[in-house]
């Protein structure tokens, strides 16, 4: 059996006209297809199908459409009184809310209505397809059809297939989504499809150095940003997307993946849940919020009040990056120990107590600093416990003097960039390996999906692989904890000397 996407009168049926439905809708008919749409509510859809011709005016107002194409959309828009009249549909989307019970029930119907070549597609976030299409006569028609919000701007589309899904409908749901100009993804049917569940990584991973009181939330989403060039860090996505989203999500892929470590939510997220404390929809979350909505930023810059330091000396004078930032900065470099100079290192994975200790260095003095990402714009730094903050401080002195802003932070393996880009990755090579999606198509999602700078594999190749796996095997030694275990993908990749996107 096939489906030919192409052909002229394709027919794609939309039920619920939430912001979803009508966004798949709208994308629908500008691609040059019929969408009818349907909702329960009486007068729903026809509501729908005005507020977004209302949208495309707009559009042509802008100069981004044409009367034309407003009225070819127009044209392809259709209002259906009651689910029978999307009978002669080739693609139904199925839109509304999320309940097991009323998308089982809703696709029952559909299968009692539609052709039996006809698809049958989900636009879940977070339900198995295979749950819905538990009861069906034909499972094998059946798939995810996973939109972001909002559909006409976010061009990702997850097609999610079950072990029961037939190839044909998977190749036909990638056309559908390629001819209504979304870029289409393939993904395994897993708790959190692809997206959401790579997202959980930037989240559970800050929120796991909040936990242990090594950094501050704004901290954290200041190092992400102007270090490793993300849009938003963790606390600021999760107060955006809001804590009663983000929260249940989480738990619900911990729970989904039989509690692996690399999931864990954080007892911190669930108090703000628990308080009703939900983000910038509830004016604070992990911020506060002013009348207006703009965020109160506590800041995160580190000023120090001391002189900066007129000699230090370097460790590891063969790490070019270091060198060249202590020598542009103006102070003398010592090759050996003076006694009383300030020590720097620059560990991988490790934290300052681990590293002065195993190089026998005065843990007093020793100062680690973070070489990742971008170093013009922030520096963050770390000592361990019982350092000379007159120290400390003269190496920020010293190391402001480059104009990057200095973040300091408590002890910690692998700072907090480190930490981070190594969790998002490793997760990310996880996902390849295990098959959720091919290498490109998680790069793809993510980046296109949540705005990442890079896909998680990409950002295993940034911070370097062999770099990254490390990072991961000192976090996992130092803590004892299993979170930070390699994934096989990248562990192979790292001691063969490949890039994390090389595929077996």
């Amino acid at each position: 059996m096939t489906l030919d996407i192409n052909r002229s009168d394709l027919t794609v049926g939309v039920v619920g006209t939430g912001a979803m439905g009508r966004g798949i809708a709208q994308v629908t008919a500008q691609g040059g297809m019929k969408a009818i749409m349907f909702d329960a509510a009486p007068g729903g859809a026809a509501k729908a199908k005005a507020a977004i011709v209302e949208t495309l005016k707009g559009l042509v107002a802008k100069g981004r459409l044409t009367d034309a194409d407003l009225a070819k959309a127009d044209a392809n828009l259709g209002v259906a009184e009651k689910l029978e009249d999307l009978k002669g549909c080739h693609v139904v989307v199925e839109a509304v809310f999320e309940n097991l019970e009323v998308k089982q029930k809703l696709f029952g119907e559909l299968e009692a209505v539609l052709a039996p070549e006809a698809i049958l597609a989900s636009n879940t976030s977070s339900i198995r397809i295979a749950s819905i299409a538990r009861a069906l006569k034909h499972r094998d028609r059946v798939c995810g059809m996973h939109y972001f919000n909002p559909v006409p701007l976010m061009k990702l589309v997850e097609v999610i297939r079950t072990t029961d899904t037939a190839q044909w409908v998977v190749d036909a749901m990638v056309a559908l989504g390629k001819r209504q100009t979304r870029v289409p993804v393939v993904v395994g049917d897993t708790p959190g499809f692809l997206v959401n569940l790579g997202g959980t990584a930037i989240g559970t991973e800050g929120l796991r150095i909040y936990q242990e009181g090594r950094a501050t939330p704004a901290q954290i989403d200041t190092v992400m940003r102007e270090s490793c060039g993300f849009r938003m860090g963790p606390f600021e996505l999760m107060d955006l997307t809001g804590i009663d989203v983000n929260f249940p999500a989480r738990k619900i892929i911990y729970e989904g993946f039989f509690h692996d470590r690399r999931m864990t939510p954080s007892p911190y997220h669930e108090s703000l849940y628990a308080a009703g404390k939900l983000g910038r929809k509830t004016g604070g979350g992990w911020y506060a919020y002013d009348a207006k909505g703009a965020k109160v930023d506590p800041g995160s810059d580190h000023l120090p009040s001391v002189e900066a330091a007129k000699s230090v000396v370097i460790m590891d004078t063969h790490n070019q990056k270091l060198v060249s930032l202590v020598n542009a900065d103006g102070a003398k470099m010592l090759g050996a120990d003076d006694g009383k100079s300030p020590i720097l290192v620059a560990p991988i994975g490790k934290d300052c107590t681990t590293t002065a200790i195993e190089l026998g260095l005065d843990p007093k003095r020793t100062v680690a600093v973070d070489l990742t990402g971008d170093i013009t714009k922030r520096l963050t730094i770390m000592t361990a416990p019982g350092a000379d903050p007159v120290v400390r401080d003269s190496v920020a002195a010293l190391l402001a003097k480059s104009g990057a802003k200095i973040t300091l932070i408590k002890d910690s393996p692998g700072f907090i960039a480190q930490r981070m880009v190594a969790m998002i990755a490793n997760l990310g090579c996880e996902m390849a390996m295990i098959g959720i999606a091919s290498a490109a198509d998680v790069d793809t999602a993510m980046t296109l999906g949540l705005n990442y700078p890079r896909g998680p594999l990409a950002l295993a190749d940034w911070l370097g692989v062999k770099e990254t796996h490390e990072i991961l095997v000192q976090a996992q030694a130092i803590t004892g904890d299993d979170r930070y275990r390699p994934s096989q993908w990248l562990r192979r990749r790292a001691m063969l000397g490949l890039s994390a996107t090389t595929v077996e």
